[in-house]
């Protein structure tokens, strides 16, 4: 690759999870932090989605059931799950995971649009797949991961 073409080929870094099977990725300049299970508070009243509350240093932070939002099925968390902090447009928000992998590291002509499968619902979050070690790798655009109904949702808690 040319030095011209590896200028118009940037690379970016991608944090990594897993929600059961699949393996997703997040965009690391919206990653916050990765935080250890800690005691998620409910909040009585709140949309589905939305696990509780819990205290970062201070800050209240509304934890998100990554699960639900993509249409998975439940699972208990367990020593590997984590919430991961992140920075949407206006907000920032704790994501319930599965695991955190590793970050990893892909030009954005590794990067393939979304296959058009699914339903609409479970589909707007895709920014795009990429195929790493002969796994898919699903790339999830953060700035649509809360509707902005939703996001009017949460600045009431």
């Amino acid at each position: 690759m040319s030095e011209e073409d590896k200028q118009n080929d940037p690379v970016m870094q991608w944090v990594t999870f897993c929600l059961g099977d699949e393996k997703y990725g997040i965009n690391v300049m919206q990653v916050q932090e990765v935080l250890r299970i800690s005691e998620i508070a409910p909040v009585p009243g709140a949309p589905s989605y939305v696990l509780g509350i819990i205290n970062l240093r201070g800050n209240v932070v509304t934890v998100i059931d990554t699960r639900n939002r993509f249409g998975l099925p439940c699972q208990e968390a367990d020593d590997a799950s984590r919430v991961v902090i992140i920075e949407t447009e206006d907000h920032i928000i704790g994501i319930l995971v599965d695991s955190v992998a590793e970050v990893v590291e892909l030009r954005a002509s590794d990067i393939e649009t979304a296959p058009n499968v699914g339903n609409e619902e479970s589909s707007k979050y895709i920014q795009g797949v990429t195929s790493r070690d002969d796994e898919l790798l699903i790339l999830v655009d953060l700035n649509k991961f809360l509707s902005d109904d939703e996001k009017a949702e949460l600045d009431m808690f």
